[in-house]
């Protein structure tokens, strides 16, 4: 964004620093969004570890590229997106610890270019503390290296209004243009659906008010959403019956889509409940939820302001595309998770940030001390809580991924080697730790059927899932039961299986 990187400010003294100085200081202003995405990549490998080993739709999304298992079922809401992201890695090695630090790497640069995008539009100041209170939410750096759609929508959102912003104020910024197609095209490779809520009121701005004084900024919007998406489209009518089918049976996957107030759900999640479905139980510790409902109050008084700044667009717009991406996934969804919201955090990121930054700079010197004061202990309360709900999740995720990885390798030594199939309970994410293909006969990930199992038996390994207490199907009652880490496996007769 060279053009407009560095927009003058407006009555700015005549006879001021050299223009050598001013350009010194500048790169050193640019330095810190730098800093911040560097030190959230290092975050990343030094609290999330490496090794921590793949979860459930990890291994959906990297099977679809690995040469070394077969490819999982692949469900109507998912995209393509986390494929093409992890096929420089996953394509040829099966390392997950070197698949962690390659998205560790991309998210911090992610996030830099994202910031980058923004400067001249607020103060250095205000972007690098946007990028450090994004940086420093849990779920950001939990799902950060994560194969994972939801951060890289969240991504593409704070570019893509930030270059929107850009491509409308100066005509012959392409490189805004160009911004602006991208990372619509971003969004909409990860979550088709994600990126329409995001850019809905950029589409609303560009439809009422850019379509005769600039429709190339619309142009590159569509074009992007479109490129993006097209994929995912080509791919209803081709493997799901159709876009309506499609549609029809990601809103069915996702307990079916309309009127559903998700907001409890959401705080149930935040501490640090992966996945919330069904979203039961209790709420967690207050010190836990407190920054969710402070999060909106600082976004509000950051446009009061950006109204005294005279930046009242560019915080209204960012607040509209938060508020349009968190409606799905807070009043229409009957189930919860962290991740859905990361899209909405990185939005309020820069409005929150602009109010905390005028709360510490803006009083007088009698009552700046205590401004900072009590502005820095909310802040080290903030990330005391933050990387406790890390600590405590990674713990837990490291511990399930760890159960599989054992029931693999027991599977493993009862027989069951690739080429084989698992089904049943949690055969997802197993069958990829063991190198076999995941099949169901029914629920969201069916892909064959009972006969088709019973005669895979006969000539290659084959095992059902179930729970200590659980009892398989039918076809699989006379099948020989063993003990498999957590989890108890029934396998097929057939082609050796079940020897020791």
């Amino acid at each position: 964004m060279a053009k407009t990187s560095n927009v003058p400010l407006v009555g700015a003294r005549r006879h001021g620093p050299s223009s050598t100085a001013r350009a010194s200081r500048r790169t050193g202003d640019a330095r810190w969004p730098a800093l911040v995405a560097a030190a959230f990549t290092l975050a990343q490998l030094i609290l999330v570890r490496p090794g921590m080993g793949l979860g459930w739709d990890e291994a959906v999304y990297v099977s679809q590229v690995s040469p070394h298992v077969p490819a999982a079922f692949f469900s109507a809401p998912r995209a393509r997106g986390v494929p093409l992201l992890v096929a420089p890695i996953a394509s040829w090695s099966s390392s997950t610890t070197l698949l962690r630090i390659y998205l560790a790497l991309l998210s911090g640069l992610g996030l830099y270019l994202a910031l980058r995008v923004w400067r001249g539009l607020f103060p250095v100041r205000v972007l690098a503390s946007a990028g450090a209170l994004f940086a420093t939410l849990w779920v950001t750096l939990f799902y950060g290296p994560q194969a994972m759609p939801n951060y890289w929508v969240a991504i593409g959102a704070l570019a893509c209004v930030g270059c929107f912003l850009r491509a409308r104020a100066d005509r012959s910024d392409r490189a805004a243009l160009w911004g602006v197609g991208l990372s619509a095209a971003l969004m909409a490779w990860m979550r088709p659906t994600d990126a329409v809520w995001v850019t809905l009121p950029l589409l609303v701005l560009g439809v009422a008010v850019g379509r005769w004084r600039r429709p190339r900024v619309l142009v590159a919007l569509v074009a992007g959403l479109v490129a993006g998406a097209g994929e995912w489209v080509v791919e209803a009518y081709v493997a799901y019956g159709g876009l309506d089918q499609r549609l029809a049976d990601a809103s069915r996957i996702q307990g079916g889509l309309g009127w559903n107030f998700a907001v409890g759900d959401q705080l149930r999640s935040l501490g640090g409940r992966a996945l919330c479905r069904p979203c039961t139980g209790s709420m967690p510790n207050p010190a836990v939820m407190v920054w969710w409902f402070v999060l909106p109050l600082l976004a509000v008084l950051g446009l009061v302001v950006a109204v005294k700044a005279r930046r009242t667009a560019r915080t209204l717009l960012l607040l509209a595309c938060a508020t349009t991406a968190g409606i799905p996934y807070l009043f229409m969804i009957g189930y919860a998770a962290p991740r859905f919201l990361l899209p909405v955090y990185a939005l309020l990121a820069i409005p929150v940030a602009d109010a905390l930054v005028h709360l510490v700079t803006a009083p007088s010197r009698a009552w700046r001390p205590v401004a900072v004061t009590l502005v820095a202990l909310g802040l080290a309360g903030h990330l005391a809580v933050q990387f406790a709900v890390l600590q405590a999740t990674v713990q837990r995720t490291t511990a399930s991924h760890r159960a599989w990885a054992a029931t693999a390798a027991e599977l493993h030594r009862l027989g069951v080697r690739p080429p084989c199939k698992l089904t049943g309970h949690e055969a997802v994410p197993i069958a990829y730790y063991a190198g076999c293909a995941s099949v169901a006969t029914s629920g969201h990930n069916a892909n064959t059927t009972e006969t088709e199992i019973v005669r895979s038996g006969r000539h290659e390994p084959v095992g059902v899932l179930t729970t200590p207490g659980g009892r398989p199907p039918a076809y699989a009652r006379d099948w020989a039961p063993h003990p498999a880490g957590d989890l108890r496996v029934y396998i097929a007769p057939g082609a050796g299986g079940g020897a020791v």
